[in-house]
């Protein structure tokens, strides 16, 4: 498996403790260049007291991880890791965060007002939502990918596997009751549209 890569900053006796360490842990480290695009981004809080690190820290859309003292530590990062600490602890919350963010941002879609949580097979705008079928989830990923109308044959062999011969009303039933939910619940009824070469957002 390939490891993660995460940048390490702070005073030179935090860097070359785990340089030392290196061996033992799970990701690899970034030293040195301030010209890289870490996964994730362990810092010790005395980074941010350093202005060249800090601004490197604030520019990156990196996950940041900042180990110090706990009366020291705030909330405003990813995660925080408590000084004194272990091996284990270190790469468990590397692996943690990034896994944990990660399915996060997969998770959560912008389709125009609306955000579709794929995990909850939830479709949400302001405080309203509606939970939706598996494969409502695909037909919305699959409009929301194509750049112009799908036919209901292609919806059907992508969505549904079946060949062109097979029933079309399967698509049509599904999108109906899709448009029905959104209709009902949101007063939309121009999020999913159609025209004769097909159905879009």
């Amino acid at each position: 498996m390939h490891k993660l890569s995460v940048k390490i900053l702070g005073p030179s006796s935090f860097v070359s403790t785990l340089d030392e360490l290196k061996v033992y842990l799970k990701f690899n480290l970034l030293k040195n260049s301030l010209n890289d695009n870490p996964i994730a981004i362990l810092f010790h809080i005395d980074a941010l007291q350093n202005i060249n690190q800090k601004n490197y820290i604030d520019s990156k859309n990196s996950i940041k991880i900042c180990v110090g003292k706990k009366k020291d530590l705030k909330d405003k990062f990813d995660a925080n890791l408590e000084l004194p600490t272990t091996l284990k602890e270190i790469n468990t919350i590397i692996e943690n965060t990034v896994a944990k963010i990660k399915f996060n941002k997969n998770s959560s879609i912008v389709i125009k007002d609306y955000l579709l949580n794929k995990n909850e097979k939830k479709l949400s705008k302001s405080s309203d939502f509606i939970i939706l079928t598996e494969k409502e989830v695909q037909l919305l990923e699959l409009f929301l990918n194509s750049k112009k109308p799908l036919s209901k044959d292609l919806i059907l062999s992508l969505v549904w596997n079946y060949s062109s011969d097979a029933d079309t009303h399967t698509v049509e039933t599904h999108i109906y009751r899709l448009r029905k939910k959104i209709t009902d619940k949101f007063m939309d009824q121009k999020f999913i549209l159609n025209n004769k070469k097909g159905y879009y957002l």
